[in-house]
Order: structure tokens, then sequence, then C-alpha cells
């Protein structure tokens, strides 16, 4: 074997070693708040499908960091490299693959997206005063509500930077609105806290925006690249705008039943910031007036206390049990418009994925 063929085997054992370490970093994140064995199968032959690929958009994450001032280069490596869950690039790389071959686009696309997210929880941090975030200090517990709300804004125009480059100027506006409308639905949220008028309408309208755009957006654009029908881009579109917004409920339901042990990160801020999720909405909507006052005082005054027995409430009223009902119909619906698609095996894979969001939201089914 010739030193040319022995360097290239050791190149690939190390990408192989590479692969293998992010999907176990990916399989122990999820599964973390998943009771045991819950769905891991599914997650685990949706990632290995692609995981080649997630190596080299992680890889590429890492990079971006050369592309600021050595000054800066330190808080962005540590803003990327908390180990995220990865779920647009996941839903880019599987979209892509579903309805062609991955390409370079698409992984630019995947890192794009993941820059936005990571740009939006830089300032949701600071928004929420949360100190931990997969499971290491916030950046703003770190460094400072000033130095994080700079670095979220460097994130983000290095995000529509890189956007930019895509020879179809579409991309890029796509992906524009896309940051645009995370931000809007940022921005309603805040001027909505404590507002006990917030209708459930007005919820989804927000979390559409702020949470589902992405997702969306990163299923959309993966079909897009593909060259995919026009019908089957639409229906990847709506397929991560109902993922996401499935996700989001779950994420609310976390917040008030989950444990920052196995989440990662803190929890309860939801309740505290005068955030009305879809659980606290589904209780004051079965409740008789009285008891609606009562709890409507309770979140005006933002006692930690009160709040922990209005979170018990949510629970045993049933309310719970609804959002998670609720998310799960959302997958479903999701997963609906996946029959657009090519029966292959990357289609299947996100079928995967909703199922797995539907087995660790019934976590919180059974705790109710």
């Amino acid at each position: 074997m010739s030193k040319r063929e022995l360097g290239s085997r050791r190149d690939a054992a190390k990408i192989d070693d590479g692969y293998n370490s992010n999907y176990d970093r990916l399989v122990k994140i999820f599964t973390k708040l998943a009771l045991q064995g819950m769905g891991a199968a599914k997650l685990q032959r949706a990632v290995e499908l692609i995981n080649p690929h997630l190596y080299t958009v992680e890889e590429r994450i890492r990079e971006q960091a050369k592309a600021f001032d050595p000054a800066i280069e330190g808080y962005f490596q540590y803003a990327c490299g908390g180990g995220g869950k990865r779920l647009r690039p996941i839903l880019t790389l599987l979209s892509g693959a579903a309805t062609g071959i991955v390409c370079t686009s698409h992984i630019d696309l995947a890192v794009i997206v993941e820059l936005i997210h990571l740009a939006t929880l830089v300032h949701d941090d600071i928004m929420d005063g949360a100190d931990i975030r997969r499971d290491q200090a916030t950046v703003n517990a770190k460094w400072g509500n000033t130095l994080s709300v700079l670095l979220g804004d460097c994130l983000f125009a290095h995000a529509l930077q890189l956007a930019a480059a895509f020879p179809n100027n579409a991309i890029c506006r796509r992906i524009a609105h896309a940051a645009k409308e995370v931000c809007s639905g940022e921005i309603i949220q805040t001027q909505r806290r404590f507002d006990l008028n917030l209708t459930i309408a007005e919820y989804f309208q927000v979390i559409e925006m702020k949470t589902a755009a992405l997702f969306a957006v990163a299923a959309e654009l993966g079909a897009f690249i593909s060259e995919a029908s026009p019908e089957v881009i639409t229906a990847m579109k709506a397929y991560g705008l109902k993922l996401g917004t499935a996700y989001q409920i779950y994420d609310d339901c976390l917040d008030i039943a989950g444990t920052e042990e196995k989440a990662g990160k803190s929890l309860g801020s939801d309740l505290r910031k005068g955030k009305l999720t879809l659980p606290v909405l589904y209780l004051l909507q079965m409740v008789e007036p009285a008891e609606h006052h009562r709890y409507s005082e309770v979140l005006l005054r933002a006692n930690e206390d009160e709040l922990d027995g209005l979170g018990e409430e949510v629970v045993r009223r049933g309310a719970l049990r609804r959002a998670v009902e609720t998310t799960k119909r959302l997958v479903v619906e999701a997963q609906s418009e996946l029959l657009r698609l090519p029966v292959n095996k990357y289609s299947l894979a996100m079928q995967d994925i909703g199922d797995f969001l539907s087995n660790i939201v019934d976590q919180f089914d059974v705790a109710a």
C-alpha cells in the first residue's frame, strides 16, 4: 500500500470518527428528553442517512468564525459550539435528499439557517434572563447583555451575507423574508407579554413567525435547490411550517413540565416573563370566570411560588394534555404533506422525525 493510499485511509477514518461522534451527540441531545428508548431508533435512522453531510455542516459552521476579527472570533465560537440539535440543518438536508441530490448549496443553506437560529437564541436568552443553554452558561450570563446583543446581530448579518452569495436571488430573498418573520414574531411576542387578551389564534400566529418560519424555509429551499416541482416545494414549506409549530408547542410544554437537568437549559421563564403559551391559554379557556380572574391575577403578579402552583394547575386540569394532543395533531398534518414527495428513504426519514417529536412530547402526557 502506498503512503498516499495509507494517508487517504487515515483521513477517511478521521471523517468516520467525526460522523459517529456527531451522530452520538445529536442522539444524546434528543434522547435525554425522551422516555427510555422512545423513538430513538427512528431518530437514528433519520440522522444516519445524512450524517456525512451534517458533519460537513458542523465543520462549515466552525469555519465561519474565521470571517470575523480575531477579537470577536472566540465569542462566535462559543455561541456556535454548544452542540445544538441542528434540527433545521437536518430538515434542509433531508428535504434536499428526498427531492434530489444533496449538493454544496444545500450545505450552504443548512449553515445559514442554523446561524440565524443561533442568533435568535442569543437574543432570546437576553430577553428571558436565561443562565443556561445547552448545558453551558449563556452568552449573556458569561459576558453580559450588551456584548450579547451585538453578537446576535453579527450572527444575523453574517448569515445574510452568506445568503447573498447564492447565484439565484430568489433563495436570498426567501431567507431574508424568513429572518424578518422570526424577528417580527419575537417583537410581537414581547409586545404581548402579560396580555390576557391574547387569543389562541394570535398565539399560533406568533409561533409560526418566530419558530416555524425557519423550519419552513429550511424544508422549502431544500426542495427548491433540488429543482423539485412547485407542488413539492409548496408541500415541503407546509411540512416545515407545521412541524416547526408543533416543535414550539413541545418547547412550551417543556418550559412548564420539564426539568432543567434533562433539558440542559433554563426553564420556567415563560410564565415569569409573562409569555402566555398554549398550555396556559388552554387552562384560561376551560375554567369558570372566577378562576379565570384568579389565574389572571397570578400571571400579572408573576410571583414565583404562585406561578409554580399555576403550572401544577395546567397539568392537573388537563391543559397540558390538550397541548400535547395539539402537538401530535400538527405532526400528523405535517406528515400528510410528505405524500406529495417520492417515496424514498429520505422522505421516510422525514416521517420518522415527526414520529420522534410525537414520542418525546408524549412524556408530558404521561406526566399529566
